[in-house]
């Protein structure tokens, strides 16, 4: 379905083409005068000097040519040929009709649908997720869906930090605590327990308890070197305690996911891309990309455009190890071997930009990636508290996101029952919804690249810019409806007609511009869109509902037509915040 906008576009270009000039002119935009028009046309200004003609004229003649249309119910020309314009209110009823009956609501899907690998996750075993965690996962689960819903085939991959020094010191750890376990046994050859000797609880204090003692400890620093270098060499019993620690970290991390509705079609680790390394490494010496710098190998991956130093891409430190680029480079290899996408998307912190530009132009040069693949960074700014420094827990740790999402709920909950809109029974479930899309939207509501502030009590407000607003806006559409059903109404049936008042075009015209936000907000992969789209969609349905009678309305093709018209504005609400990644309750 076409986009209003190149509907407007369209009659303007053949209106220009009849009266002689280029087409291309007839290009509209909204409105920077919204008191005055709707939309306007500037083609007349930028044709004046290529037909050295003054541009009142050229929009005149223009202006001419719309006599009669039926897409325009005013077209006025305003010196010095500015072309204003307000769209006829039955053509716009006629395009939401369509929109009513199109699939997803007049989006059209890719033509040539394109295959997307989105790392959104990255968190490390054996720690718990914690608020630094929160932007990946749900800016990539928005761009995720976004992209789906554009026809894209888009694969969410959480991509584990599994096998760096981390595991080394848990083993170390495990080995002081409770050196009789058969895992630290070379001689035992039996099977290994099916149970952990840890829970996730006692897993996620050994961590930093190790962390600790290796920094003021040489010898217990060296002990855990030892065993992340027999770990990775296939010790058994190291392996198998590798499983354990997997096992219990990946099922805590589905748990914790699953309570912000993202979900990863891959749980890849780091240590699926070792296998790729050495035939990596080794083309690459083989072919002169790769050379030997103070013992490192490393691959120049400077350009004569740059205008800042980019330092080398190292792939081997000086004793043989491998580091995050190399791990990076080789799971953009099993990427193109088992996937072969078009795209690789990475959400990551934005501090990790000369990372992953480093990883990127050696992916390039070496050939790991086709000259057509694309690969895109894009960098998510800091969760900052109120006193702007990066969220702490009152006691000034980093809070765990766990708590951050039960603390939002407890207030939710709170609101909620003072409302008493909600039945005890359904409030706990409610404020979970309804804490959900706090969360979201708060962060989603801001563009990805900047810092912001997570403002607990504002986020949680019913009122303004929030998700809770925006979900109360959809409970009321819905609490009208049912009411509308309960006396005895057929939300399917009439159509919707032409506006009744001013407020009522205005929800009308945001509406006609569901399709373009969406294909906007995938080409930009932002989702801050999505929310400046409902918001304008939200508030433009509250003012045409405190200036319209619907279910008082006495005439009943009118009210039909009304009716019509919310479910097309729910239908819409809800698309877009399932495009954020949450829902609405039928109550609040």
């Amino acid at each position: 379905m076409k986009k209003l906008m190149d509907c407007l576009t369209e009659e303007l270009a053949a209106a220009f083409e009849k009266a002689g000039y280029d087409p291309a002119l007839g290009k509209v935009s909204v409105s920077s005068r919204p008191d005055l028009c709707e939309y306007q046309c500037n083609g007349a200004m930028a044709g004046a000097k290529k037909y050295k003609k003054a541009p009142f004229m050229i929009a005149d003649e223009v202006a001419a040519n719309l006599a009669g249309t039926s897409v325009f119910s005013g077209v006025e020309v305003v010196r010095p040929g500015f072309i204003n314009l307000n769209v006829a209110p039955a053509f716009l009823a006629s395009y939401l009709g369509q929109m009513e009956e199109a699939e997803k609501f007049g989006v059209e899907e890719a033509p040539a649908p394109r295959t997307i690998i989105i790392d959104y996750g990255g968190p490390n075993v054996a720690k718990p997720l914690h608020v630094g965690h929160l932007r990946s996962a749900i800016i990539g689960e928005s761009i995720k869906r976004i992209g789906r819903y554009m026809g894209h085939r888009v694969i969410g991959d959480v991509h584990l930090g599994d096998w760096g020094l981390q595991m080394g010191l848990i083993i170390t750890e495990l080995r002081h605590r409770s050196p009789e376990l058969v895992y630290f046994d070379e001689s035992y050859t039996g099977e290994y327990p099916e149970e952990a000797p840890f829970t996730i609880g006692e897993l996620e204090e050994i961590y930093p308890t190790a962390s600790a003692k290796s920094k003021e400890d040489e010898a217990y620093r060296e002990e855990a070197l030892q065993a992340t270098h027999e770990l990775q060499n296939g010790r058994r019993g190291y392996m198998a305690l590798w499983n354990q620690i997997m096992n219990v970290s990946v099922t805590d991390l589905k748990r914790n996911y699953e309570k912000l509705d993202v979900s990863f079609d891959l749980w890849k680790k780091e240590s699926d891309a070792q296998p790729y390394i050495p035939d990596m490494v080794q083309r690459m010496r083989d072919e002169g990309y790769a050379y030997e710098d103070q013992g490192a190998l490393v691959v120049d991956v400077k350009e004569e455009s740059d205008t800042k130093e980019i330092p080398p891409c190292m792939l081997l430190k000086s004793d043989g190890a491998s580091l995050y680029t190399t791990t990076d480079l080789a799971t953009i290899v099993e990427r193109m071997k088992l996937y072969d996408p078009d795209e690789i998307l990475y959400v990551v912190d934005k501090r990790q930009e000369l990372h992953f530009e480093q990883v990127f132009r050696c992916a390039r040069k070496t050939g790991l990636v086709k000259d057509t693949t694309g690969l895109f960074f894009l960098g998510f700014g800091t969760m900052n508290g109120k006193d702007g420094k990066p969220f702490k827990t009152r006691e000034g740790g980093v809070m765990r996101l766990e708590n951050l999402i039960a603390d939002i709920n407890e207030e939710m909950f709170r609101k909620i029952v003072a409302n008493k809109s909600v039945k005890d029974k359904d409030a706990e479930e409610t404020a979970r919804i309804v804490g959900l899309s706090a969360i979201k939207y708060g962060d989603l509501s801001n563009q990805a690249t900047k810092d912001y502030v997570f403002d607990v009590d504002r986020f949680t407000s019913f009122e303004g810019n929030t998700g809770p607003y925006i979900l109360y806006t959809i409970v009321r559409i819905k609490s009208i409806l049912t009411r509308f059903c309960e006396e005895g109404g057929d939300v399917t049936k009439g159509e919707i007609a032409a506006p009744l008042n001013k407020s009522q075009k205005e929800l009308m015209l945001q509406l006609a511009g569901f399709n373009s936000m969406v294909e906007t907000a995938f080409l930009e992969k932002a989702p801050h869109k999505v929310c400046a789209y409902i918001y304008d969609v939200a508030n433009a349905f509250n003012s045409f509902y405190h200036e319209t009678k619907i279910l008082g309305q006495e005439d009943e093709q009118q009210k039909q037509s009304l009716i019509r018209l919310l479910v097309l504005t729910r239908g819409v609400l809800e698309s877009s915040i399932d495009l954020l990644g949450f829902s609405a309750p039928d109550r609040m």
